[in-house]
């Protein structure tokens, strides 16, 4: 059915658990992505039948050549640190390479109980399944880097969380599942063969152009922290909040990964949460930046002993470096950012400009995607206040100073400003419609959400902010 080769199995022991899958009840296929599968993977699976390919997707059916393996793992959560996490819900069922030698892993989640289910059930309600399935393929739509939906399949059992609900498991495409909090765990347990076989294949993986560096594991932060800098600099310019950017949840490769609490703001604001526990504001629209860099620190300090022998070197050489570059998340940030107001390059005082814009985005209570959308239009859309006009006078004689004319400019915002995102009070409509069997709303997204920047009329409900009533305030795990 599929040919799995399978580099993470050749690790030791102790990087994952081979696991069995859960027997469910009834697997029926919800969603199949044929064209990731055909064209993205290289696979023939468009022969196969529904119930095949929900057999496949559920973990009934084995292919021989698969893993089936947890993944090991530890993270900081929440600022706390978790000596062992590990894959708790989910199975990688192996590893394929497609036509072009690309390596991608593709993951059962909400598979059944593995080593690391610290006393769950290891399975996931259908909820989390259809959320992350449109979310992901979204977030492709958009640009963004990110793990992949290839299949979203029910079980037909229940699983039991505030109350029963229907059970589903979500087929995940990733380059990897490599974590910073991957280096953790080994670096917890001060195993540096470990860290040095985990950095090997890393690097193998996903920067083999650094296998020439003279210090490999210094080469290899600063390819992460840029890979990190530009996925999260990304997220910032569509008003993406992660919602959970624990050390575990953070790729190596860049990839945004687990799509739990997540959310895209409707009206702006600065300080926005949407994640239910995340009741400190840790992992806030604003603080996302902050929290990345402070992530890559803990990276760093597990590199320190592939750095240099001398611990002091160590530390005095991946301080210099971090320093050196930290300043990427903030230029990524104003580029990405100054595109949406159709400036072609940046200059000093643009950062002013684009906080000088989203203020008056908070302070009148706008929507965060419609607000840059419109901005390509006339001024006319927005209430004339003081403060957009002052904005708005210097934004003008910014755009005067391109060579792009102010058609180009406009242009160019609508390359990078969409039209369409998942929108949570949509998200949970269609939630609410398949936890009753009623799968229209969920297919629709897929197809609307497969052209984010172009006007679609007749799915005009999908990009119509919430009214005030219909805001979504809190967004859950689903664990």
């Amino acid at each position: 059915m599929i040919e799995f080769n399978n580099s993470y199995q050749d690790l030791p022991d102790d990087f994952y658990s081979v696991v069995p899958s859960a027997k469910v009840c009834e697997p029926v296929l919800l969603a199949f992505n044929a064209k990731l599968a055909k064209e993205g993977l290289g696979l023939e699976l468009e022969h196969r039948s529904d119930q095949e390919l929900a057999e496949l997707f559920t973990g009934q059916v084995i292919p021989q050549s698969a893993s089936s393996i947890a993944l090991a793992y530890a993270g900081h959560q929440f600022g706390n640190f978790v000596p062992e996490l590990g894959d708790g819900r989910a199975m990688l069922l192996g590893e394929v390479l497609t036509p072009k030698g690309d390596r991608f892993d593709i993951q059962l989640k909400g598979s059944g109980r593995t080593p690391y289910s610290r006393g769950g059930d290891g399975k996931s309600s259908l909820g989390p399944v259809l959320r992350e399935y449109i979310v992901s393929e979204a977030m492709f739509a958009l640009g963004i880097p990110t793990t992949r939906a290839l299949a979203a399949a029910s079980t037909g059992d229940f699983v039991q969380r505030e109350k029963s609900l229907p059970g589903g498991v979500l087929t995940r495409v990733a380059s990897s599942h490599i974590r910073i909090g991957t280096f953790e765990f080994f670096s917890a347990r001060r195993d540096v063969e470990g860290l040095k076989k985990l950095l090997n294949y890393a690097i193998n993986r996903h920067y083999p152009a650094l296998k020439d560096s003279d210090n490999q594991a210094l080469a290899f932060l600063e390819q992460v922290a840029h890979a990190q800098a530009e996925m999260v600099a990304h997220w910032m310019s569509v008003g993406f909040i992660h919602g959970v950017m624990n050390t575990d949840n953070m790729t190596i490769s860049g990839e945004t990964l687990d799509y739990g609490p997540c959310a895209f703001m409707d009206n702006f604001a600065f300080d926005r949460v949407f994640s239910s526990i995340d009741r400190q504001g840790r992992y806030s629209y604003n603080n996302q930046i902050e929290i990345a860099q402070w992530n890559l620190y803990r990276l760093a300090s597990c590199l320190l002993p592939l750095i240099a022998e001398d611990p002091d070197e160590g530390m005095r050489l991946g301080n210099q470096s971090l320093e050196s570059y930290l300043h990427l998340y903030d230029d990524k940030w104003t580029s990405r950012m100054g595109k949406k107001l159709g400036l072609l390059d940046t200059e000093p005082g643009d950062k002013g400009l684009i906080r000088q814009w989203l203020t008056y985005l908070e302070t009148e209570d706008l929507d965060f995607t419609q607000s840059f959308r419109s901005l390509a239009g006339e001024p006319y859309h927005f209430k004339r206040t003081p403060l957009f006009d002052e904005f708005y006078a210097q934004w003008q004689v910014r755009l005067e100073k391109q060579t792009l004319s102010t058609e180009e400019s406009k242009a160019l915002m609508n390359q990078v400003n969409p039209v369409f995102i998942p929108r949570n009070h949509q998200i949970e409509r269609a939630i609410q419609g398949g936890l009753t069997g009623d799968f229209s709303v969920f297919q629709e997204m897929i197809e609307v959400l497969k052209n984010p920047f172009t006007e679609q009329p007749q799915f005009a409900i999908y990009q119509t902010p919430p009214l005030a009533e219909q805001r979504i305030k809190a967004t859950f795990c689903g664990t």
